[in-house]
């Protein structure tokens, strides 16, 4: 039986006349830490989008365990396991992290809207709330509105919110942008930590995070995958070193860290 928990077959994207994505083919194994990188403009976001279900591909298809989920709505993605976290945060700014997490619990545990009722009966709801909490290094924030909070701490509180999904596959879109670095190695060690039986594909311009995290990765460039490989193999490519340098000689922040 295959250990490949989410694959894109071919995946082609036109907008006008550009190929967005060009004929992407990738698979994401079970417990993999898999990073997506690539210049501004190399299809990244838009594989993504396609992924996730925000955008429907011209051609190709993607299969999440097993499943075609090529036509599927992005609601019903998340139901299946498939969770995603964005490039710019996407929280409730006038509810606290603990209400924020108790609302994606309840709906998950099929309590609804009832979260506020849920958070003071149900000992399962107010038991996960703490431990992602604390997992995500949010207790000493969980009572204040989330438009208040450091922007790491927002990163933070993202990421809980995707885990509180249960995912089976999470998609980290550029987790570390825009944080200050008084904030990140925090929000580096606590995605280091995720548990091993979520299959991660990390897209990611950081090439510290991006090399310490992935063991394997993928280079897309112009829509297209330029090569794939393990992080040594990656540092030391010609081409990519072409692609992140602007030509074949010298040191740069990819060779760095083979």
């Amino acid at each position: 039986m295959s250990d490949t928990v989410l694959s894109a077959q071919d995946l082609f994207m036109q907008f006008g006349g550009i190929a967005a994505t060009n004929h992407v083919s990738l698979e994401l194994h079970q417990g993999a830490r898999h990073a997506l990188i690539g210049p501004n403009g190399a299809g990244k976001t838009t594989l993504i989008n396609l992924l996730t279900g925000v955008l429907q591909p011209s051609s190709g298809k993607i299969v999440l365990e097993g499943h075609d989920i090529t036509t599927l709505p992005l609601h019903q993605r998340v139901r299946r396991g498939l969770v995603r976290t964005f490039q710019i945060n996407q929280l409730f700014d006038t509810l606290t992290p603990l209400e924020t997490l108790a609302m994606v619990i309840s709906q998950q545990q099929g309590l609804g809207g009832k979260w506020w009722q849920a958070l003071g009966r149900s000992a399962k709801v107010t038991a996960r709330c703490e431990q992602l909490l604390e997992q995500f290094h949010l207790t000493a924030v969980m009572g204040q509105e989330t438009r208040v909070l450091a922007y790491g701490k927002r990163r933070l509180l993202e990421i809980a919110i995707a885990l509180a999904c249960e995912p089976r596959v999470l998609l980290l879109d550029e987790p570390v942008a825009g944080v200050p670095a008084g904030e990140r190695e925090v929000l580096l060690r606590t995605i280091a930590a995720l548990p091993n039986d979520v299959s991660i594909l990390l897209i990611e311009h950081d090439m510290d995070l991006v090399f310490s995290f992935a063991n394997r990765m993928t280079v897309l460039v112009n829509g297209t995958v330029l090569t794939e490989g393990d992080p040594d193999t990656i540092a030391n490519d010609p081409r990519v070193k072409a692609v992140y340098l602007g030509n074949g000689d010298g040191d740069g922040e990819v060779v760095n860290h083979g």
